[in-house]
């Protein structure tokens, strides 16, 4: 038995809640971050920078999107803290990419300021989930 329930959760026959992913606001705005990294950064001509840093940024609301499809909290916490890593990673090569000029400075104020908050979001569902535990 498979049915939605309108909070963005489903529940299984089994008992266990598995979250719609896309109703996460921390999902919405990372993918949102990902997509404006491969817009802004379509021109760069350094491929690998670019590429590891559309990786990273990319890396973080698919693992919140593989951890939140998932049955057991356990396996939620796992992907979130790795969607959360890849945040930190994104975060060290936009400061890079500053350094470097790369990346403008307002644009890349902009785009820290985005992962300083998508990294407090997943902190406060990952302890949100460990408290269901």
């Amino acid at each position: 038995m498979l049915g939605f329930l309108s909070n963005g959760f489903w529940v299984l026959g089994f008992g266990f809640w598995v979250m719609n992913f896309e109703k996460l606001g921390v999902w919405k705005k990372s993918a949102r971050l990902s997509a404006e990294l491969y817009k802004g950064l379509k021109e760069l001509r350094d491929f690998g920078f670019r590429d590891q840093i559309t990786r990273a940024g990319l890396s973080v609301p698919s693992n919140i999107a593989e951890g939140m499809s998932l049955s057991s909290n356990k396996q939620k916490h796992h992907f979130l803290t790795i969607a959360k890593g890849s945040c930190a990673e994104l975060r060290t090569q936009i400061y890079i990419g500053m350094d470097i000029g790369y990346i403008g400075r307002n644009q890349g104020q902009t785009w820290l300021v985005e992962t300083r908050e998508i990294a407090a979001m997943l902190t406060s569902l990952m302890n949100k989930i460990k408290a269901d535990g």
